[in-house]
């Protein structure tokens, strides 16, 4: 008789872009979540078992306090990291965002977990945020490639070739993502991290 194998544990970690947050529409009036960790649990059913800790509105600050109750001591196989949307609207400076995700990220591997580092994606309407986006996500990617971890770029997965704006079919208020937007996280999430388990 096969011996069954144990579920892996991943947790979802970050702001409203982990939460699924979506802004009212004339199509769709009603607030709504559509988390992206519920699409990679639709295709990871038998395998991974997910839980979303996401917060509305949270810097990497507040989320980096967080981490050791929210992550560490519930002591998942891997740790989705998503962050820093916030602190770029909130005119943070960058560089402080880095070191909250490497603490994340350093915490985690030293806790067994393996964190799986994201890129924010871009925006729509306010061109003047995009630069200091690209200069996050290089460094997500940097720090990721340092430590070995696994990156996905939701960034170039989800932006406009030419302009680097947001694709409007991922979002309806050009921040948050749209169900589209959302889906497309996962996926990628999934061919990046997950088909292969």
């Amino acid at each position: 008789m096969e011996k069954k194998q144990k579920k892996l544990y991943a947790i979802a970690f970050g702001d409203s872009l982990t939460a699924g947050f979506q802004s009212p529409s004339i199509g769709n009036p009603r607030y709504i979540e559509t988390p992206y960790a519920d699409f990679l649990s639709t295709k990871l059913a038998d395998k991974v078992r997910f839980a979303v800790k996401g917060v509305n509105g949270e810097t990497t600050d507040e989320m980096a306090r967080r981490f050791h109750r929210d992550v560490v001591q519930d002591n998942p196989d891997y740790v989705l990291i998503l962050g820093g949307a916030n602190d770029i609207g909130w005119g943070g400076d960058v560089n402080e965002t880095v070191e909250n995700l490497t603490v994340m990220y350093r915490n985690a591997l030293e806790s067994d977990i393996i964190p799986v580092a994201i890129t924010i994606p871009s925006i729509r309407g306010f061109d003047s945020l995009i630069p200091p986006r690209q200069y996050l996500n290089d460094m997500i990617q940097k720090i990721a490639s340092n430590f070995k971890i696994p990156c996905i770029d939701m960034f170039s997965a989800s932006s406009e070739s030419k302009t680097l704006r947001l694709e409007g079919k991922y979002s309806n208020d050009g921040l948050h993502l749209s169900t589209a937007g959302y889906r497309l996280l996962a996926d990628i999430i999934y061919d990046g991290v997950f088909s292969k388990i």
